[in-house]
């Protein structure tokens, strides 16, 4: 069950991006054999590239893989790249709470105002919903990655880790 609840980000990007080609294909053929086009596929394709990055975001924030500057933090020494990297946590979260929060009232706007979609014309929150929910995600897998990090960085800075690093300079020669 671990397993699942690691990668859902992968298997919902995975289920997006099978819809969303099978969506496209499914329009170019349609388009070719009779000169017209699927109006509602170019507002899925849209919303499903949105969910994409931000559960692709997910993933990559699970996998410490999003932009950093951790050359100028090197530079400073262990404590102040220690320092740095939880405070760049801190605000990441801060932020993307922020994100969530503004998100789960746009969906809150959606519901009360009753506006729909331009194609389809499904109620436009149904596109909307799991934005709060995927920043949040981001958020958790930031913090748990940051946790991560900072207990691997701090068990290389101790007195083992020093006498480790010893050791291998000594079998390198």
């Amino acid at each position: 069950m671990k397993k699942h609840i690691d990668n859902f980000e992968a298997y919902v990007c995975s289920a997006l991006f099978l819809a969303m080609t099978g969506i496209g294909f499914a329009n170019v053929v349609v388009r070719y054999l009779t000169s017209y086009s699927f109006a509602a596929t170019q507002e899925l394709l849209l919303n499903g590239f949105l969910l994409l990055t931000v559960f692709g975001a997910s993933l990559a924030a699970r996998a410490g893989q999003h932009l950093a500057v951790t050359y100028f933090a090197a530079l400073f020494g262990a404590r102040v790249e220690r320092a740095l990297k939880i405070f760049s946590a801190a605000v990441s979260v801060a932020l993307l709470l922020l994100a969530a929060w503004f998100c789960l009232d746009l969906v809150r706007n959606q519901l009360a105002s009753g506006v729909t979609s331009a194609g389809l014309q499904v109620p436009a929150w149904y596109y909307s919903a799991a934005l709060p929910f995927g920043f949040l995600l981001i958020g958790y897998r930031v913090l748990e990655y940051a946790v991560r990090d900072l207990r691997d960085t701090s068990e290389e800075t101790g007195p083992a880790a020093e006498a480790m690093r010893e050791a291998r300079s000594y079998a390198d020669v």
